[in-house]
């Protein structure tokens, strides 16, 4: 994790698309890719996302104030969502079981539902949930051509 500070940093730098890379525990491969906005520590790195294209169906709201929270910063979440006093890891929470990629390492023989739902998974709204053997949050430049 590069942390929150640097990832503003670079991003305020320009436009950056987000792609989220995610594989399951039958080795399926899948992504999202989000055109989005990181707002600053004074806003609690708000993150607002467009989907632009990708494999797998959304699972986190479009053109929402997410407010990035953890366990012990609980109460910044958007709504006062206390989903990161239950998760692991801190996140964007907005509904408690929709998706978590910052969650424990679990295996799917984990015994019981509740330390299952503590790992990595994407929970579409509308969807399967997916138990996810790995993650991968890239950003880059919707721009490349300012790099050459």
């Amino acid at each position: 994790w590069l942390g929150l500070k640097k990832i503003y940093s670079i991003t305020k730098q320009g436009n950056y698309l987000l792609r989220i890379e995610l594989q399951d525990w039958r080795g399926n491969r899948r992504h999202i890719e989000y055109s989005f906005n990181l707002g600053g520590p004074s806003t609690n790195f708000t993150l607002q996302l467009s989907r632009m294209s990708g494999s797998i169906p959304n699972a986190l709201p479009e053109r929402a104030e997410l407010r990035f929270s953890t366990a012990e910063r609980a109460g910044a979440a958007a709504g006062g969502s206390s989903c990161a006093s239950s998760q692991p890891g801190g996140w964007w929470h907005t509904e408690c079981e929709e998706t978590n990629l910052n969650g424990k390492y679990v295996t799917p023989r984990s015994r019981g539902r509740l330390e299952r739902g503590k790992g990595l998974y994407w929970k579409p709204k509308k969807g399967r949930y997916y138990l996810l053997k790995s993650t991968k949050l890239m950003i880059h430049p919707t721009d490349l051509k300012s790099f050459d």
